[in-house]
């Protein structure tokens, strides 16, 4: 595994994207930032991160034998590594909210951004976009941010997390088999926020509405189960989850 280290970026996104136009990367890559200037969150958001504080990188891994069909499993495969990273060390309360912001209660504490890289109509890898809130304390007009340290009131080493989430991405894209798909998909379903809890959402009028969260549907809608016992599938860009 390469790790790239620079101080000041615009987007570690863009730079590896970037460096895999120019190189065609077949190797897992990563590109780790002190400083990101213009750091990218879902749907076109900022990502919010005080210099030195936070773990701010982008990984190129390598996928083979995913249909473009079955990319959420990729999103999948992402987001338990980092649970499981963040588990290891023991956080309270985790949960995955879908499709992959990493939870402590109701405090979100990582935000992760995928961006699928596609030849000839096949997917030859994935660019993993994550910022993970470690030694941050306070996040400006953000209430639903929160960090390791403010969670479990110490300092963590940076350097450390970000070798314990490679392996763990390594891990978990080992796993990235159809044989697979089926326990990844248990797995994730398993630690999903606010599955079975009645939640209130937001349409893509802005109307709020009643459901509950039952699964993911297999190219990773979210199914909810609304009035009249109903199960309803939504994309990213059809309803949003309100705490």
């Amino acid at each position: 595994m390469h790790i790239i280290k620079v101080d000041a970026i615009d987007s570690t996104n863009t730079f590896l994207r970037d460096l895999n136009r120019e190189k065609q990367l077949t190797d897992m890559v990563c590109v780790v930032a002190r400083k990101q200037l213009a750091g990218k969150g879902q749907m076109g958001t900022t990502w919010q991160s005080s210099p030195g504080e936070n773990l701010t990188c982008s990984v190129f891994m390598p996928v083979k034998e995913i249909l473009l069909t079955d990319q959420f499993y990729v999103s999948i495969a992402t987001s338990l590594a980092v649970y499981d990273v963040l588990g290891n060390l023991m956080v309270p309360r985790l949960s995955i909210k879908w499709p992959n912001d990493i939870l402590s209660d109701r405090q979100k504490l990582c935000g992760i951004l995928i961006e699928n890289v596609v030849k000839n109509g096949r997917m030859m890898g994935a660019i993993i976009g994550v910022g993970l809130n470690i030694n941050q304390k306070e996040f400006d007009n953000l209430p639903q941010a929160g960090s390791l340290k403010q969670i479990m009131g110490q300092n963590f080493n940076i350097e450390e997390i970000l070798h314990s989430l490679m392996a763990s991405l390594e891990k978990r894209f080992d796993e990235l088999k159809i044989s697979n798909f089926k326990k990844l998909k248990e797995a994730y379903e398993a630690v999903l926020f606010r599955k079975n809890k009645p939640s209130t959402f937001l349409n893509i009028k802005g109307e709020s509405f009643v459901g509950i969260i039952k699964a993911i549907s297999n190219d990773g809608k979210l199914q909810v189960l609304i009035e009249d016992e109903v199960i309803s599938d939504f994309d990213l860009k059809e309803i949003k989850l309100l705490y």
